[in-house]
């Protein structure tokens, strides 16, 4: 998800824990739960080091164990220094240990909310290359982030009002309804799971143009919980086709957009066995392969269906040029966010 929700979900662990929290905890929370978006700066080192890192290195087990040490570590100084800033010689430390499980849980939040949302993430980098995702949200959730928001300014909103009538009881405020929103939250992604899980069973079980379904995946084409993006694959086709889930609603695998699977070639065998063809099926949930034919060779280009033909920075792709003796002249990775020749 986006790093808004991200912060959100933070501060609504932090204050439904805040009894239990060490000095820091908030704090502590909301840096160990946005600190995996910062492998977003691989894009800035092209759609290749995106690719590879995007998802990975901070999205991973281990990656949320050295944010949550890391997150730990650094409060622990500051702390520290504090500490003997003000003299508080006679104040207790801030336990690593304490501190390394509120970042942990932050840190693990995060990534259980990626894993629902956009394209996954490597739980397992370094030691396998697979994108797990759930794919029951879109990566911006209208519904998750407005209980988010009224789930913190409500309490505060009505903190003022009390204030305001003479009510200056010291009390825990907003616990509550930050316990409350992140059982809607959960719950909310629970029910999405199950319409998920009807989506694709409803794609699996129909014929496309008399061809059987061998696979299928459906996607989050918005906040509403009904509507899905399938992509099905065929003997010798994928299929995209808009469904939705809701009550009444008619399903008719004949409206679907087929992309035919090129036919087998020289040139096609050359380009698949390529490097970055590898590469790029590593990561890819349905690619498509497209082959054409130029005054000067062959141009093959890789795609994957999930992201249809989104302007996202996660939509990559490979471009590989061959010349007339199937021989490949140039292969690259492109993003569709950037100009393509």
């Amino acid at each position: 998800m986006e790093p808004v929700t991200h912060a959100l979900a933070s501060l609504a662990l932090a204050r439904a824990a805040q009894k239990q929290l060490p000095r820091y905890g908030t704090a502590m929370m909301l840096a160990a739960g946005l600190a995996a978006d910062l492998d977003y700066a691989s894009y800035f080192a092209g759609p290749e080091s995106f690719l590879r890192f995007h998802r990975a290195v901070l999205h991973s087990i281990p990656g949320a164990i050295l944010i949550a040490g890391a997150t730990a570590a650094v409060f622990c100084v500051i702390d520290r220094k504090r500490r003997n800033a003000t003299s508080a010689t006679s104040a207790i430390a801030l336990n690593f240990v304490a501190a390394f499980v509120v970042s942990a849980v932050a840190a693990i939040g995060h990534v259980l909310l990626d894993l629902g949302s956009g394209v996954g993430v490597q739980l397992l980098w370094p030691f396998h290359v697979h994108l797990y995702a759930w794919n029951l949200v879109p990566n911006l959730d209208l519904w998750v982030l407005v209980v988010l928001l009224a789930g913190l300014l409500l309490p505060l909103l009505f903190r003022l009002v009390s204030e305001e009538i003479g009510d200056r009881a010291k009390r825990v405020r907003g616990r509550t309804a930050a316990v409350l929103v992140l059982a809607f939250v959960v719950a909310y992604l629970g029910a999405r799971a199950v319409l998920h899980s009807q989506a694709v069973d409803l794609l699996l079980s129909r014929e496309y143009r008399g061809q059987v379904a061998l696979s299928a995946g459906a996607f989050p084409v918005s906040s509403s919980p009904f509507d899905w993006r399938g992509v099905v694959v065929t003997d010798n086709t994928l299929e995209e086709l808009d469904l939705s889930v809701g009550p009444h609603q008619e399903f008719d695998p004949d409206r679907s957009l087929t992309h035919y699977k090129p036919d087998d070639s020289p040139a096609l065998r050359a380009a698949q066995a390529a490097d970055s063809t590898q590469l790029y099926l590593q990561y890819a949930r349905f690619p498509l392969a497209r082959m054409a034919r130029r005054e000067d060779g062959y141009r093959f280009e890789l795609h994957d269906l999930q992201f249809a033909s989104e302007n996202l920075p996660d939509n990559i792709f490979v471009r590989i040029e061959l010349d007339s003796g199937v021989q490949i002249t140039s292969q690259e990775f492109l993003s569709a966010l950037r100009p393509n020749p």
